[in-house]
């Protein structure tokens, strides 16, 4: 068996043969070498998983290059390295997972790496969405955060965000120190751990819920400028995907307690699955993401229609809007839902304020102008036959 890159070899070889990675992990190395599949053998050791911004993402399995209990531990005593010469480790981590495979196993790995450590943490009792991890991490007063996720990306993949204590995901130069401490870790028999029931018995691994569940609920409520305006649109009815991942629980609870009545749920896509069945990318920019979501919002007569990602850090909207007239001229009374996006809501709203400004003006030919294109940019054409280029 021949492999290019040496170094992938040697790395091949260690693992195989090492004690210290567990049984399962070596079959599956060596089934590999068995089926003479050398460029994967490869692809899995021609580095070390990169620790990049924000953290760790890719495919799960063994190997230095894979998303697995040992480069997650490995990564780890890099994050707590850095944090213990920070002179933060009192402060402890907060922590938490998406939906995705082996999201539970490598947030428990994450807790009791920082335990061996010296360093405290709270882990979610179960899956939890990125603003509630983000909002624990400012909460507790933790020096940082961990979420286990993958975002958007296809099954096979799994990663590690890191956030720092105002809860927004690490950026330069912390970023930079951290990915130092990280390189810095190239064995991974100096790499700590703990027995789950020794880090609980010494103070150090503690679990959070509800608790943290009930704050979060409350101060988004106190964040709501115009309870009136809800209050008149609480008879809409919602279709709402979590695409298989964490927004479930979170987003039917804040919707019902803002007082919306009529949320419907695809029921397809309810529950929590880290293969994502019903979908090639639970991207909620997508708008193929949205196919089962539509199709139920038409059967409910629905008035909006969302979506989260996995991680719920990430809202798809498609709104029913009435089409401009010379649509209607060729499709009367049809409606259709419209996909809002970051740059339609912008064009939206400049091309409103110029068509305000045309009225201020009496430019009429600017008023007309901007009404027109307003109209036109928010039209969904797909389904209608007519095609822009």
């Amino acid at each position: 068996m021949k492999v290019n890159n040496m170094n992938a070899m040697e790395r091949y070889e260690q693992w195989c043969n090492n004690p210290y990675f567990d049984e399962a992990t070596r079959a599956e190395l060596r089934a590999l070498a068995e089926a003479g599949d050398t460029k994967e053998i490869e692809d899995r050791f021609y580095r070390d998983l990169a620790f990049g911004t924000g953290g760790l993402r890719g495919i799960l399995g063994a190997g230095s290059n894979r998303m697995n209990l040992y480069t997650v531990r490995k990564d780890t005593q890099g994050l707590a390295n850095f944090i213990l010469k920070q002179g933060t480790a009192p402060k402890g981590v907060a922590i938490s997972f998406d939906s995705r495979r082996m999201s539970p196993e490598f947030a428990e790995e994450t807790a009791l790496c920082l335990n061996a450590n010296g360093i405290p943490t709270y882990r979610f009792d179960s899956l939890r969405p990125v603003p509630m991890l983000s909002f624990a991490t400012r909460v507790l007063g933790c020096t940082a955060g961990v979420m286990i996720t993958a975002s958007h990306n296809p099954p096979a993949y799994n990663g590690y965000k890191v956030y720092w204590d105002d809860g927004a995901q690490v950026t330069a130069p912390l970023d930079r120190e951290i990915l130092d401490e990280v390189n810095a870790v190239t064995d991974y028999a100096t790499v700590k751990t703990m027995d789950h029931d020794a880090a609980v018995a010494a103070g150090l691994y503690h679990t959070m819920g509800k608790e943290i569940d009930d704050q979060y609920m409350a101060t988004i409520q106190a964040l709501v400028l115009d309870h009136d305006s809800i209050a008149k649109a609480a008879g809409l009815k919602i279709v709402y995907t979590p695409l298989h991942g964490t927004g479930n629980l979170p987003v039917r609870r804040v919707l019902a307690e803002l007082g919306f009545r009529n949320v419907f749920v695809v029921p397809e896509q309810e529950q929590p699955d880290g293969n994502f069945p019903t979908v090639k990318s639970p991207n909620p920019e997508d708008r193929a993401a949205f196919t089962l979501a539509l199709g139920y919002a038409k059967e409910q007569g629905a008035d909006l229609v969302l979506a989260t990602d996995p991680d719920a850090d990430r809202l798809g909207v498609f709104a029913l809007v009435s089409q401009p007239f010379y649509v209607l001229a060729f499709h009367p009374a049809e409606e259709f839902f419209r996909q809002f996006t970051n740059w339609n809501i912008f064009f939206t709203l400049f091309l409103s304020l110029l068509a305000l400004y045309g009225v201020k003006e009496r430019k009429w030919w600017l008023f007309a102008l901007a009404l027109f294109t307003v109209s036109w940019w928010n039209f969904d054409y797909s389904g209608t036959g007519i095609q822009l280029m």
